[in-house]
């Protein structure tokens, strides 16, 4: 699965995307994200503000409890604001 990370969340993690293979038991976004904070402290400070971190399955917007499969686009970015 391809991982996208924007704006801040990039900065923490280190990078824009990642490309990883889906790990075993994991089936949803919160089951990703609950994974993704133990690869690294850049990943922990990442997501360490859940409520701040928006995502985007194939370009839709996705809840904790969405699907995820090793096929998937996965974006991770803090909530915006237009005007």
């Amino acid at each position: 699965m391809k991982i996208l990370y924007f704006a801040w969340l990039r900065e923490r993690v280190g990078c824009g995307e990642e490309d990883v293979a889906l790990p075993e038991g994991v089936a949803t976004v919160g089951q990703l994200v609950t994974w993704l904070r133990g690869r690294s402290p850049g990943h922990e400070a990442a997501f360490s503000q859940g409520r701040l971190v928006r995502c985007a399955v194939n370009q839709d917007f996705a809840t904790p409890d969405a699907p995820v499969t090793d096929h998937d686009e996965i974006a991770f970015f803090p909530p915006v604001t237009g005007g």
